[in-house]
């Protein structure tokens, strides 16, 4: 039937997830989200820390994705319209020497935290959060969620894994063994990033963003520079991203130990030892995309743009790893997977 309208769950509510939904509600399907989180943005996100030695502001460190560029037009587009909306603000950090220079010399930040972009995509959509999805299940032509072994929604006629690709993994093995091989060989890497607050250090230079060519540091942001964040006087706010190959040396490492490193790492990177007032330090296990391998059309199944669709089932996969990384990349894909969910809708199966 032309312009069906279709029941369709998406899992997850990064901006892959959020852009897909935003995407399918728009073309008039009726879509719920399920995250396994308690807010929403994914790898877009803020730790809110409400108390720091007395002082009454409360202050979000951007853990997760610090900053992001816009390549494509399309895309730009979207950023535009979302700067002219308040939900976005491009900075021009100060650079650290010997930092390479940012890619048109800026990056896009939304404000007044990352998740905002997701919240204001999600805002009017249902949304079931602190529900880790584990099951995924086709009875007849309809599909139900699951979480901890219990049907928490049904009645779907599609399905759109959002998530890291080895998560997606799981949950396709009944449906798309070939799909799950194919997700679980996606190189992802992972990332330690220390979080904190201390005394504005005393050397170090007055820089915003540092991207040290050695050592085990990639990437050192101010965040209490860049736009919409609170910043407090004789305070500085650090997101610090170990690399990769770090991080993998260090994967199993107790956290205590990788704070106590990635804070001597800072101390060397600015020249001096810093006044902590706060500190904590998060595991990302999927936080970027090692390569980019194409995506190879597959039997059953239709692939575009960085998006897995098999029409016969009503079960699509997207995601930024699909797409070439990045919130660019995720929102391409997203976008791809609902524009493939409303063409099987409207009857094109080609």
């Amino acid at each position: 039937m032309k312009g069906a309208r279709m029941r369709v769950a998406v899992v997850g509510a990064g901006i892959a997830g959020a852009a897909c939904a935003r995407a399918l509600a728009d073309a008039g399907h009726a879509v719920q989200v399920f995250d396994k989180s308690r807010g929403v943005g994914g790898r877009m996100s803020t730790r809110r820390v409400t108390s720091v030695a007395g002082a009454d502001a409360v202050l979000g460190l951007d853990h997760g994705t610090p900053g992001f560029a816009a390549v494509g037009a399309d895309f730009l587009g979207f950023v535009e319209e979302g700067q002219r909306a308040g939900l976005l603000a491009r900075w021009t950090p100060r650079l650290a020497p010997h930092s390479a220079a940012l890619q048109g010399g800026a990056m896009w930040v939304a404000t007044p935290d990352m998740p905002a972009l997701c919240r204001a995509l999600l805002m009017d959509l249902p949304l079931h959060t602190l529900c880790t999805v584990d099951g995924v299940r086709r009875s007849g032509a309809m599909w139900s969620i699951e979480s901890a072994g219990v049907t928490v929604a049904d009645g779907f006629d599609a399905v759109a894994l959002a998530i890291p690709p080895q998560q997606a993994a799981v949950l396709l093995g009944v449906h798309r063994p070939d799909w799950a091989v194919r997700a679980q060989a996606v190189p992802m890497l992972p990332v330690w990033v220390l979080m904190g607050i201390t005394d504005a250090p005393a050397s170090g230079g007055d820089w915003h963003l540092a991207q040290p060519a050695s050592g085990p540091l990639a990437l050192v942001l101010r965040n209490d520079a860049k736009p919409a964040r609170a910043a407090l006087a004789a305070q500085a706010q650090w997101v610090v991203h170990a690399t990769p190959d770090w991080t993998g040396a260090h994967l199993d490492t107790p956290p205590d130990q990788v704070q106590a490193l990635l804070q001597a790492a800072l101390a060397d990177c600015v020249g001096g030892a810093l006044a902590w007032r706060f500190a904590a330090v998060h595991r990302w296990l999927y936080a970027t995309l090692a390569a980019v391998s194409g995506d190879e059309q597959t039997d059953g199944a239709h692939a575009c743009a960085g998006a897995w669709w098999d029409v016969g089932t009503g079960l699509g996969v997207c995601g930024d790893a699909l797409a070439g990384g990045g919130v660019e990349g995720a929102w391409r894909s997203g976008r791809a997977l609902a524009a493939l969910v409303t063409a099987g809708a409207n009857g094109d199966r080609a």
